[in-house]
Formats: structure tokens, sequence, C-alpha cells
């Protein structure tokens, strides 16, 4: 047997075990890239069928930025991929709800820590739900982990490879250090032997990451106060318990057998990620700016204790204004209350997820301006397609559409370590041959084109869906339902349009044409877009503030 009929037969197999579990057999020419490597390779999940993935949540010290918002689609389109592919998908993603931003933000505005912490907390929830973002399966605090944080400290002290402070009388202080030395692996994640060829996104996550190759001071990453300790044995080394400052209150403060403390900030996740993922560590992903010191942190310490790390580990690039970084620390942070005030959700999720999740997104005027404009092309299709089929496909329809009968173009796009720029412009090729069905059919084209017209049109917005961008689901339709795109809600908004846009027409028919206008301009008052064509008046909606 050759190679080549090896590898075949090879492919060939693990598309029949895939199918076995119900996965897509698109699902074997999936590739991602990995942090750690700088390359992209072939995923293969521990479980067959299956898929865990862990995902770095906010620190709850204020409101929600559109920086911190792009982390949370572009992994959310990671996921939807993966279940449109037939995984069954599990995703963790943590909220640090202790820290030291919290505890100072708080005492200075005079508030309860666990406060302000669930205040923003909910903030958080309140921008992923109205960006489309799906619920994780579980969403872990860290101050409801501190018993695991302590038992996995433990195990890396008694592996040899954390050390604990005592104050000049041998008392116990509360601080604990990972001892890098110890730890021959350490840096693996950012510090790699590079070859002659490295990829351009690993050499702009080079320049722009933090990384350990870096020195002096990290602008995007502040460093803990624990961690510029004198005590350390080395410059290197990293707090997994920190004593408490005189200023913290009594109620975040935990007593342990290293003494009285709370937290470093990398060691929850270790604790987290281990309690839920145990067995189906596939993905741990997070925003570029954790790469070092967060992740590295956290895979030394994980490894440390003796529990497998992630497979894979991928990172999403910033958002970007006039080239820097988005950030609260430097001043040019857009909430996202501010951003969509002025537009829709489903415009600014577009946005944010118009490039390959390892791409700068520069946040401009133009960046919206396309995101309407795209808007209103899949609109319009969307809805000149359910007029001339009379029907419009339900949702359950279009959520069970697997990747395997999807366009293949779209497919290749989404396998290729998330192509979104490519599987956007499959979504606007289709939607292109679809205008020029619905052209063919305004001159009685036969039942082949309306077929066609009717594929065309599912596979667009399963598409869309694919990328949380369905416009007849949920949250994008007010009132609207997951059951079918055609609820009751918008068949009822549809016929009172109809009701109206005839008398339009009547009244253009009359030469009434002041009450035309009147009619067209009481229509888009409430957000409709009237389109006259040689075959009548059409309408869409636009999307919901």
């Amino acid at each position: 047997m050759t190679h080549a009929q090896s590898h075949t037969t090879d492919q060939f197999d693990e598309t029949l075990a895939a199918s076995d579990h119900g996965v897509a057999n698109a699902a074997v020419d999936l590739k991602l890239y990995d942090t750690a490597t700088h390359a992209v390779s072939r995923f293969e999940p521990i479980k067959p069928g299956e898929v865990g993935m862990y995902v770095c949540g906010a620190t709850v010290q204020s409101a929600p930025h559109i920086g911190h918002i792009r982390a949370a689609v572009a992994f959310d389109i990671i996921r939807r991929w993966f279940e449109r592919l037939g995984y069954k998908v599990t995703f963790i993603r943590n909220v640090t709800d202790i820290d030291d931003k919290i505890l100072d933000k708080a005492a200075a505005a005079g508030e309860d820590w666990w406060a302000r912490a669930y205040h923003y907390e909910r903030e958080f929830t309140h921008a992923y739900n109205e960006l489309g973002v799906l619920a994780p399966t579980y969403e872990p605090r860290a101050t409801g982990h501190i018993i695991d944080m302590v038992h996995l400290i433990e195990r890396i002290i008694d592996n040899g490879h954390a050390y604990v402070i005592r104050d000049e009388h041998g008392e116990l202080t509360g601080d604990v250090y990972f001892d890098v030395a110890s730890w021959p692996h350490y840096g693996e994640l950012t510090h790699q032997k590079q070859t002659a060829e490295v990829d351009e996104a690993a050499a702009v996550a080079d320049r722009m990451g933090p990384s350990v190759d870096a020195s002096g001071d990290d602008k995007y990453n502040p460093a803990d106060p624990a961690d510029l300790s004198e005590n350390k044995r080395d410059p290197r080394d990293f707090a997994l318990w920190k004593r408490p400052k005189s200023t913290d209150p009594a109620d975040a403060r935990w007593k342990t057998p290293f003494g009285t403390g709370r937290p470093g900030w990398h060691i929850e996740c270790s604790a987290m990620s281990y309690r839920y993922l145990d067995g189906m560590f596939d993905i741990h992903g997070g925003g570029l700016d954790l790469r070092f010191p967060h992740h590295e942190n956290e895979m030394a310490q994980t490894r440390a204790a003796g529990y497998r790390t992630a497979n894979r580990w991928m990172h999403s690039a910033w958002v970007t204004a006039k080239g820097e970084k988005m950030s609260k620390s430097l001043g040019n942070g857009l909430s996202v209350p501010v951003v969509l005030a002025e537009h829709s959700a489903w415009v600014v999720r577009y946005a944010l997820g118009s490039v390959q999740y390892r791409s700068m997104l520069e946040w401009s005027d133009q960046t919206l301006a396309e995101a309407e404009a795209a808007y209103e092309r899949i609109m319009n299709f969307i809805g000149h397609a359910a007029d001339a089929l009379g029907e419009q496909p339900s949702r359950d329809e279009i959520t069970g559409v697997s990747a395997d009968n999807l366009p293949v173009d779209f497919v290749a796009a989404m396998n290729d370590d998330v192509n979104v720029s490519r599987a956007t412009a499959a979504i606007f090729t289709q939607i292109r041959e679809g205008n020029t069905l619905l052209a063919r059919l305004a001159g009685n084209a036969d039942d082949a084109d309306r077929t066609a017209l009717r594929a065309a049109l599912v596979n667009v917005r399963a598409m869309l869906d694919t990328l949380g961008l369905d416009p007849l689901a949920s949250p994008w339709i007010d009132g609207g339902d997951e059951a079918g795109g055609d609820s009751s809600a918008l068949k009822t908004l549809g016929e009172l349009v109809d009701a109206q846009l005839a008398a339009r027409a009547e009244a253009r028919k009359n030469k009434d044409f002041a009450k035309a206008d009147q009619i067209r301009d009481a229509l888009a008052a409430a957000g409709i877009t009237i389109e006259d064509g040689p075959t009548g008046s059409t309408w869409t909606l636009a999307p919901s503030r």
C-alpha cells in the first residue's frame, strides 16, 4: 500500500468514526491554529463527538466595552461551527469576581466589592445576550471555587514547584509563589524556538502581544503588586495565593493551610478548567493580551499540579482604534451601551465578527457602515425570496441544516481556521445567485427555479445562523422565537405592512401622491424600508436597537 493510499484509507476510517458519533463528514477537514506551536493543524477531539472549551471571561470591575465583547463573539462563532459540524460542545466561561481592581474600585466608590462584581457581571451578561452570544454550558465564579484553588496549590507545593513565604517570626504570611526555576517547561506557550518560517499571525502576536520575550512595563496588563514582592526567589515567579492588603475587607479573605489571603490572578482558571473539563480539555481560548502572563502561568501551574492542560490554545486579536488596542486603561474604550444606542445589535455583532478571529479588527465608522450595508443586502434577499416563494423556512429547518449540506466554499472557509471573511463572501455569492433566480421567477420561471431559490434561501439563513446572524432568529427580532422565523408576531407585522402597501399603491394609482408619501414616511419612521420595483413594492424591517 502506498503512502497516499494509506492516508486516504485513514481519512476514510476517520470519516466513518465521525459519522458514528453524529458528526458531519466535513469535520475531518477542520484545521485550527495553536498559539503554542504557531501552526495550523487538524483538529481531533479528545472524546469522539464532543468538544470541551474553556474561554477566559470578564473581570467584572466595570462596564463591558467593545474590546471585551469581540473575544466573546469570536469564540461564539468557533463554538457555533463546532455545533454545526455536529459536535456536542461543553463551553465554560469563567467570571473573575475577586481581584485587586474590583476591590480598589469598590472601596473608592464606597461599595461592597461583591455587590460591584455582581452588578457588572449582570451588565456583561446583558451585553452577551443583546449581541447573540450563546450562554455557556457553565459560568463559574472564582469565589465559588476557593476550595478547588487551595487543593490545586497544595498539589503544586507537594510536587516541589511552589514555596510558602513566612515572616521573620516563622509565621505564615499567606503568600505562595510558583517556582519557575523548578519547572523546565516554563515559556513553552509564548517563547518558542522559532523556525525560519513563522506565519504572519504569529509574527503579529509576538510584536503586539505581551510575552516573556518583552521586558519592561506592560501597559495592557499592569503587574500584580504581589508579583513585585522582594520575597520572591526569582523575578519570574508569580503569586498562587497572596496575603491580603491592609485595605481589603474581612469578607475578601480566606483561611488556608498556607495563611489567610486570597487567590492570585491565574490560579482560578487552572482550578475551574480542571473541575469542569477534566478528560476533555480540547481548547483554551481568550484574548491575545492573555497569552502572557496569564495563560503562560496557567499552563505551567496546571501541569506542575500533575493535570493535563489544554490540547490547543487559541487567542483572538484585539479591536483597535487608529492602530491602538481598544482598552479602558488607554482611554479609548467604547462601552457597549453607547455603541448600541447608535447602531443595531445585529450590525454591531456583524462588525465584531467580520474578520477572522486572529486578525486585528479596526473599529471605525466605515466598519459599521459596511455592516449596515450588509444588513440591507441580506434582508432584501431574504424578504424578496420569501415573497416569491410564499413562505419563510422555519427556524427548525434552518438549525437542522448539517455542515455537510452547506455550500462547499462556506464549509472550506470555516474549516480553514474559521476564516469568517471568506465565509461571509460565500454567503454573498449565494445571495447573488439567489437574486438571479428571483429575476427569472419574475418572468414566470419553472418549478426548478423555485426549488433552487428555496435552497438558496435556506443556505443563506443557515450560513448566517452559523455566524450567529440569522436575522429571523432571537434576539434580532423582538418578540420572535427560536421555533420559527414565521412567528405570529412577524406574520401579523407582515399583514399590517402589506395592507399599508396596498393602500399606498391605490393612492399612487389615483395620483394622490401626498397620501402615498405619507404612508411611506410613516412606515419609514417605524423602521420599515420600502423598495419599489417593476413587479410592485417590497419592504424590509430594520434591525431592532
